[in-house]
């Protein structure tokens, strides 16, 4: 279960071209810096456009992570430490003190849960009783008191069976002993005595149930012939009577003593579910099961305060509610962005990177020469098509100085032509001629947006020519309309971008009195002319974000 620190680049959730290259190229970035164990990662399907750049570069795609929600397997980590239910209770009291635990899983050959052994419970084993009946009671089976005394053997009658007996020391003289004898229940009792041959014949002769020769006492054939004949039971151990002693009160097995009423977890499950079951239930533990149902470790309070060793930089956005699942649960130690701040905030001081630039790619792109380092082809080649995606051939009003003498820089290094690569890259990214659904068409490229109390969605899509759009229109505009009804967005929208007349086409699910407040000419039902606008962010969201706020 052993899982080391990993850190992952990741881009915001229905990533668009330049969260994906930004984050494969800056986790190159930060690997050539000598970060370890950081990898790439997205937070979504890649849409059309970004599986042409990554299959013209030969690049494979990130690994998709759904959440990153803390689980039990990410702070349990330590590898198990368990018992048969056959072994005596010495062997987990020896396991206690040397792995410094508390609960110990009892499991069967095959490593499934059998039951749980709390300390506590198997101290009162031997600390608790205090009537002179109980001090003496031994609940084991032959063979686990053979065990626990490390002992040999001489004759053996049902081993394996479980039985409640009493245990006696045999250190009387013979006299007395006989007179002892007669008044106890041999059939249940256990004696211990050395190098006695006497008292050892008496015993077995009135049929003792189990005859403990400690300190290496030598047992006769005769000895042994008489036990086959009265069903007596003979162990001869190196230790010395005390030992024994103490050790025979050691020998229950575990499995007659674990809790059946223990709680179990999977591996899989969020540390949050962990958190709620200990914190408001009556365990101090619980058995964590593997995708084979075997324990495979004890997740306890103490592992509710551990870290995940899961870490992210972001890049792209800064706003956890764009940001992958469970974001919020795991430390996020850099953002490399270019868009507005949200509601961002840490625990502690992070490297925040945040620039006015058309694209992150751009941003990733200056990181490598103010680290001195140029990237290699195929990573330029990426921040090449991130840059061109955002800035739209360069073509877009929120193109930077920055973004314009970044893109040759890249070209060369890739070995690519700008207008060339950039009618490829927006040739192959049309997504509404694709077989795509009307729904998936608007949250390949979609975002949420705060303007006060009220929530905004906008999906945006960039086109060559209108002509696609206007076929899908309706099904377009029947799509906003149930995921604005679905998320209870104030506003559902999809931008329709034409690259080639640099205009945009705005498509809406609203109120009744959006015709009134959103300040652009309208084209028909819920449709909007956006002249000169090819920006999202630069142009669209300021503008709708004052028109509501003014309207909250």
């Amino acid at each position: 279960m052993n899982r080391s620190a990993r850190t992952y680049v990741i881009g915001h959730r229905n990533p668009d071209t330049d969260s994906i290259c930004s984050a494969i190229a800056y986790a190159e970035l930060r690997r050539l810096q000598g970060l370890e164990n950081v990898q790439p990662a997205r937070a979504g399907n890649l849409n059309r456009q970004t599986e042409f750049v990554l299959k013209t570069l030969q690049q494979p795609a990130p690994l998709l992570l759904t959440d990153v929600h803390p689980r039990i397997r990410d702070v349990v980590t330590d590898p198990v430490v368990s018992i048969g239910a056959d072994a005596p209770l010495a062997e987990a009291l020896k396991l206690y003190h040397r792995h410094n635990i508390r609960m110990l899983p009892v499991v069967d050959a095959e490593q499934r849960a059998q039951g749980l052994l709390l300390l506590k419970k198997a101290s009162e084993q031997f600390l608790v009783p205090d009537r002179e009946e109980l001090l003496r009671q031994v609940r084991v089976t032959i063979n686990s008191v053979a065990r626990c005394l490390q002992a040999t053997a001489q004759h053996l009658v049902a081993g394996d069976r479980f039985e409640s007996l009493n245990l006696y020391v045999g250190a009387r003289d013979a006299a007395t002993f006989k007179q002892w004898l007669a008044g106890v229940d041999t059939a249940r009792a256990v004696l211990i005595t050395g190098d006695r041959a006497d008292i050892q014949a008496m015993a077995v002769d009135a049929g003792i149930r189990l005859l403990i020769l400690s300190g290496g006492a030598r047992v006769s054939a005769e000895l042994v012939a008489l036990a086959a004949a009265k069903g007596v039971s003979i162990l001869t151990s190196h230790l010395d009577t005390a030992n024994c002693s103490w050790l025979t009160r050691l020998a229950t097995p575990v499995g007659c003593l674990v809790d059946a009423d223990y709680l179990v977890v999977r591996q899989s499950d969020l540390l949050d579910e962990l958190r709620l079951k200990l914190v408001h239930g009556n365990q101090s533990g619980a058995l964590v099961l593997d995708d084979r149902e075997r324990v495979c470790g004890v997740a306890t309070k103490s592992h509710l305060i551990k870290s995940s060793p899961l870490k992210l930089i972001l890049v792209d956005h800064n706003e956890l509610g764009q940001a992958v699942p469970g974001a919020d649960r795991v430390e996020i130690v850099e953002v490399v962005d270019h868009h507005r701040l949200g509601n961002f905030h840490t625990d502690t001081p992070i490297h925040f990177i945040n620039q006015p630039l058309c694209s992150t790619c751009t941003l990733v792109a200056r990181l490598f020469r103010q680290s001195g380092l140029e990237p290699a082809p195929h990573i330029a080649g990426l921040l090449l098509s991130g840059l061109l995606s955002d800035t739209v051939i360069l073509k877009s009003p929120t193109t930077t100085d920055v973004d314009r003498e970044i893109a040759p820089w890249l070209a060369r290094l890739a070995g690519l032509e700008i207008e060339e690569y950039g009618a490829r890259l927006f040739a192959a990214g049309s997504s509404l001629a694709g077989g795509a659904s009307a729904r998936e068409l608007i949250l390949t490229d979609f975002k949420e947006y705060q303007a006060g109390s009220q929530t905004l969605g906008l999906g945006q899509v960039e086109v060559v020519n209108l002509h696609s759009f206007h076929q899908r229109r309706e099904e377009l505009r029947k799509a906003l309309k149930d995921l604005r009804e679905e998320k209870g967005y104030e506003l559902a929208a999809l931008l329709v971008t034409d690259i080639v007349t640099e205009n945009s086409l705005l498509l809406t699910a609203g109120s009744a009195e959006l015709p009134y407040i959103i300040g652009y000419p309208q084209e028909g039902e819920s449709l909007y002319r956006l002249k000169g606008v090819l920006s999202r962010k630069k142009q669209l969201v300021p503008h709708l974000l004052k028109v509501f706020k003014a309207d909250d």
